[in-house]
């Protein structure tokens, strides 16, 4: 259990940090829809990461595991393109100065006036055409199924790594709705940060992120 968390805690640390996701948090929680609106939008990718978790997860469950010794081979090798993905994201991010994950500027606007019905589908949009999000789940499904657990302990855990991918989020949520008024210059000037410190950001988690999990794929494939 203990090797199977240095994969997933990782993965949601990852998850967790991707910045504009931040942003958009805040930009609804601080416009029309509000509260309902910011948390429509997570829970809209805590469903899409659900499905995915019961959809692929028996896809993967009949794969040969590799037990407490590391990863298997497909949550190495999805590491490993987890780490490449991160690697082109900071490179192309670094000389074009986007972030390529990032949402056009257009729904970026529209998120100031969502209501929480479009809030949940634009959360679950967000999280379906980011390829890293993708990579990030289905490499903690490969992992979790590698650990050989009961079924029960699997379902658990997943539900255990979309709580901690979202944590970040949920608890932007949470203290709005608890102190609207005195978190919203906190969170203002958070998003503010954020948005201008957006492209140092992608580059240094992108090789740090990428770094660990080419590392962490590349041993559980043998060949460090």
């Amino acid at each position: 259990m203990t090797e199977l968390w240095t994969t997933l805690l990782p993965l949601a640390a990852a998850g967790a940090l991707v910045p504009i996701q931040i942003v958009l948090v805040v930009l609804l929680l601080r416009g029309g829809g509000g509260v309902l609106a910011a948390a429509a939008f997570v829970g809209g990718m805590t469903a899409v990461r659900i499905v995915q978790g019961l959809v692929f997860g028996l896809i993967v469950s009949g794969t040969e595991a590799n037990g407490a010794n590391g990863p298997g081979t497909i949550a190495s090798v999805l590491l490993v393109a987890l780490a490449l993905l991160f690697y082109v994201t900071a490179g192309r991010t670094a000389l074009t100065e986007e972030d390529p994950d990032a949402p056009p500027p257009k729904w970026m606007s529209m998120a100031r006036s969502m209501s929480w019905p479009r809030a949940f589908a634009f959360g679950a949009g967000f999280l379906m055409i980011g390829a890293k999000f993708w990579v990030f789940t289905l490499s903690a499904i490969a992992a979790i199924e590698d650990a050989e657990l009961s079924r029960g302990t699997s379902a658990l855990t997943f539900i255990a790594f979309v709580a901690l991918s979202q944590a970040v989020l949920l608890t932007i949520v949470g203290v709005g709705a608890l102190a609207p008024k005195r978190s919203a210059a906190v969170l203002d000037a958070v998003s503010g940060w954020l948005e201008r410190n957006n492209r140092s950001l992608v580059v240094v988690l992108g090789l740090v992120f990428g770094t660990w999990f080419g590392l962490k794929g590349l041993s559980g494939l043998g060949v460090i």
